[in-house]
């Protein structure tokens, strides 16, 4: 076994069975450090909280037990036609081995931990996805070679940084789902869990990368904010269009990268207006953090941009209206 495979293959798969399946979930979404007074980056008290917290809110959920509810073969077409199982498990196989091989070349044994634990996680949503791509029979495009990055630190940013961007929207559809009842409750139930980890991964995600700025030499610091910067911009690139690849039956299959955008109508049956879509984002943004420490640092961009694009629409609206016309 090589390294990288035993830093997301060997942490245990529950730190505690005799949790209830009930007190899990809930300690999965609430934590609270007993250190008093600020957790501020770069501190010892800040990065300790940090691994706690990612440490102590692990849910014991296990792939292989998951009972995968029966489907009508209406729900079971609209299972299957979404355009993004390639690239989910795809995405989830190279978030594994690049958090992997980020965690293995850090020093820091709290941070060391907490990126391997998270590495270990990402390997765990690859086999719900596995698992559920089998159970209901969907066509997949055979998996590329996964590679170790040759630049560990862009490869997790640019990981890190999408999830911040894909979880923000993916929570809002993800109860955009759940409400319209498009899809059975069993199903929705079933990914709950692994919803709730990618806000934990991103809630890590942003407390490294403020923990990183500030223990970096100040020398590094105008490259990396450089490299930031390029993250963003390829980011943006990357969700350009789609993505083609070619199943197991050698036919082309179309993969929508920017899926959490605009995939409204297709988990929900129903048309939303792109403002209540945004509000109901930040609504549930808000909602799956509560629970944790307020000390610790939330991802801010995309909720920003988010609240920003709101105001203004606000502020547009009765201008249109009255132009048109109409009641603001």
């Amino acid at each position: 076994m090589s390294t990288l495979e035993s830093i997301y293959t060997t942490l245990p798969d529950t730190p505690d069975t005799t949790r209830t399946v009930a007190q899990a979930d809930f300690d999965a979404r609430h934590w609270s450090s007993p250190v008093a007074g600020p957790l501020k980056p770069g501190t010892v008290e800040h990065k300790r909280a940090v691994a706690d917290m990612f440490r102590e809110t692990f849910n014991p959920y296990k792939p292989s037990v998951i009972a995968w509810p029966k489907l009508d073969p209406e729900t079971l077409k609209r299972v299957t036609s979404l355009p993004i199982w390639d690239i989910a498990v795809q995405t989830e196989g190279k978030a594994r081995l690049r958090m992997a091989a980020y965690a293995a070349m850090i020093d820091d044994p709290d941070m060391k931990d907490a990126l391997s634990r998270n590495a270990w996680e990402e390997n765990r949503h690859k086999e719900v996805l596995t698992k559920l791509v089998e159970a209901y029979g969907i066509p997949m495009a055979p998996e590329p070679p996964y590679k170790v990055p040759t630049d560990t630190e862009w490869a997790y940013m640019v990981t890190g940084f999408s999830e911040c961007v894909d979880s923000f929207f993916a929570f809002g559809l993800f109860a955009l789902a759940q409400r319209s009842g498009f899809f059975p409750s069993e199903l929705i139930e079933t990914f709950e869990p692994v919803m709730q980890e990618e806000c934990r991964h991103i809630l890590l995600f942003a407390n490294w990368l403020a923990w990183h700025r500030t223990t970096m030499p100040l020398w590094r610091r105008p490259w990396f904010e450089m490299r930031v910067w390029a993250v963003w911009v390829f980011l943006a690139y990357e969700r350009i269009g789609l993505a083609t690849s070619m199943d197991a039956d050698g036919n082309e299959q179309k993969q929508d990268n920017n899926f959490t955008l605009s995939g409204a109508n297709d988990v929900s049956g129903i048309d939303i207006a792109f403002g209540e879509l945004m509000d109901l984002c930040i609504q549930e943004n808000d909602r799956r953090f509560s629970g944790y420490d307020q000390r610790l640092l939330r991802p801010t961009t995309t909720p920003t941009i988010a609240r920003t694009l709101r105001g203004i629409m606000r502020l547009v609206q009765p201008i249109q209206a009255r132009f048109a016309g109409q009641p603001a």
